[in-house]
């Protein structure tokens, strides 16, 4: 019997509490074996004091998983050169992994737009689909959304689950820590400590 594990891709710049509360939901509404995160590697466009290097990033998730033994990191798309696809991502993890059940994991707003996606058609042939709904009121807007996908991709498996809302955002904990704000309500502990240890997401003259 194949495990079934959730595909959780992001920046996680940095990881905090809302991300970890959207996988654990997740895993528990799905009956998931357990959650991979997926950090992504660099960007370059984006300015060194608001992207942490991709390094960085791989090691605050992995001190976010240490007293959670479903949750996994993988860095795969980090130890990848050049952009990031889903699809490629997946191509991977099947080939690597071929007793696994893989289901991808998104945000509500990202189900609204999964149809401008690199090859969604092919992503939804080798994962299933699970949208977490933060938002009250938006689950008639995301059931159509699943529905137009299906009748587009044959076979495809696509969730709607909700989940409380946690508000936080990793731009309201970058703004913090340059305000040197108290932000450990936000984030696990040991990940506050590493980017206080580490000098993360100060500005630059701060540093």
């Amino acid at each position: 019997m194949k495990r079934r594990l959730g595909l959780f891709g992001g920046s996680f710049n940095p990881i905090h509490n809302g991300h970890l509360h959207l996988a654990e939901a997740a895993k528990n509404a799905l009956r998931l074996s357990g959650v991979m995160l997926m950090p992504a590697g660099e960007a370059p466009h984006k300015s060194s004091d608001a992207y942490a290097p991709a390094a960085d990033r791989l090691v605050m998730c992995q001190l976010a998983a240490e007293k959670l033994p479903w949750l996994s990191v993988s860095d795969l798309e980090i130890r990848k050169a050049g952009k990031s696809y889903t699809v490629d991502t997946l191509r991977m993890l099947t080939q690597e992994h071929p007793d696994t059940e893989w289901t991808l994991l998104i945000g509500s707003d990202m189900l609204l737009t999964f149809d401008t996606w690199y090859c969604w058609q092919e992503i939804l042939q080798m994962a299933s689909l699970c949208a977490v709904s933060r938002e009250k009121g938006d689950l008639p807007q995301l059931r159509a959304a699943a529905a137009s996908l299906r009748e587009r991709a044959a076979g495809a498996n696509i969730r709607v689950v909700t989940a409380e809302a946690v508000v936080v955002s990793s731009t309201q904990i970058r703004t913090a820590v340059q305000k040197n704000a108290d932000c450990s309500c936000l984030l696990p502990e040991n990940v506050v400590q590493y980017i206080q240890t580490h000098g993360l997401y100060r500005l630059p003259t701060e540093q």
